[in-house]
């Protein structure tokens, strides 16, 4: 297998830089990372994971903001680039809402400024674009319902899924277009270590050991909370390179864009998890506990919904499984918080 050489965007986010470590470990690949390290980014990540942004002999940090069109310097830095990872954007839905203009200029316009990059690229083999569960909106709390499948409608219902569901569609227009090769993957929630502390996981943790209250979304009469499936960022990244091993899309029509759901093996509902959260923390430092308030989700965040499913039954087909488990993974992430409470105030430490 030839080595690849990667364009991640995002790579000092969360994600991202699990996708980092991920790939150095298990590959030979070469990355070249970008990142406009706004507030979630945080070369600190790449550090802690013994990654020096500006010396390694697989890694290589670019500071760029691809929601400014890459100048042609640019372009002739990163031809040799065979595949690109675009991981970079914006996911906060409570940000989404405040300041909707923000995601349209990071993960629609971005999203175009990177896919005209792609275009530049004379040895590029393919653009995987990094998706999410919400661009389908909302399914039923109650029910056996199995999750949308890779090619059910999009229905967003708040501002951050509609810019992901309009960078899919972009991404789908440049295949058709231009030919550019092209895959789409979409992610339910992920959690791990170095997470953003906006983040729920991270969010428990903290307020059980300062005694905060934790809101937790449900039903207008506040009796049952939201569900989601949760997947550990490590897992996302084995998913991808698994599908780069693979290329279970060779053979098809480029213009014919797969998509892929990588999904956990296990939904919870969230005043499930926090009591799991609270549990662990509690048996890991003999104190803390849980105070928590069940609020209605709408009128407590406009465009949120209770529950997201997609159907993980391609990925699975093809032959891949989570390495990790969620009650192990979750478990390790929170005694690695504990451990580092530094990451449980990311905005004041770093």
């Amino acid at each position: 297998m030839s080595k690849r050489i990667i364009l991640l965007t995002g790579a000092a986010g969360f994600v991202g830089h699990h996708f980092v470590e991920h790939i150095l470990k298990n590959t030979d690949d070469t990355i070249i990372g970008v990142d406009a390290l706004t507030y979630a980014g945080s070369l600190e990540r790449l550090r802690d994971i013994q990654i020096d942004p500006f010396n390694h002999p697989r890694f290589r940090y670019l500071g760029y903001d691809f929601r400014q069109p890459a100048g042609q310097n640019l372009v002739r830095e990163l031809r040799d680039v065979t595949h690109i990872l675009h991981l970079g954007a914006e996911s906060h839905v409570d940000h989404s809402i405040s300041d909707p203009l923000r995601f349209v200029e990071s993960n629609v316009l971005g999203t175009t400024n990177i896919l005209n990059l792609a275009r530049g690229l004379p040895n590029l083999e393919l653009f995987v674009y990094f998706s999410t569960d919400e661009v389908f909106g909302p399914v039923p709390l109650d029910g056996d319902m199995h999750g949308h499948s890779e090619l059910d409608r999009h229905n967003p219902k708040n501002p951050y899924a509609a810019s992901k569901s309009a960078g899919e569609q972009m991404v789908v227009s440049f295949a058709n277009t231009y030919g550019l090769p092209c895959i789409i993957t979409r992610q339910m929630n992920i959690f791990g270590e170095r997470q953003h502390p906006e983040k729920f996981i991270p969010k428990v943790v903290r307020s059980v050991m300062d005694g905060s209250i934790v809101p937790i979304h449900a039903t207008p009469d506040k009796t049952r909370a939201g569900k989601r499936h949760y997947i550990h960022a490590r897992n996302v990244a084995d998913a991808h390179m698994f599908l780069l091993n693979k290329k279970p899309w060779a053979g098809t029509n480029p213009r014919d864009v797969e998509a892929y759901h990588i999904v956990g093996e296990q939904e919870v509902d969230n005043l499930t998890l926090a009591r799991m959260i609270a549990d662990n923390v509690v048996a890991l430092t003999g104190a803390g506990a849980l105070n928590h308030e069940m609020v209605d989700f709408h009128s407590s965040r406009p465009g949120h919904d209770l529950r997201y499913a997609l159907d993980g039954s391609k990925m699975r087909d093809l032959g891949w499984a989570p390495p990790l488990m969620f009650a192990d993974s979750l478990k390790k992430t929170i005694g690695w918080s504990l451990n580092r409470r530094e990451w449980l105030t990311l905005n004041e430490a770093l």
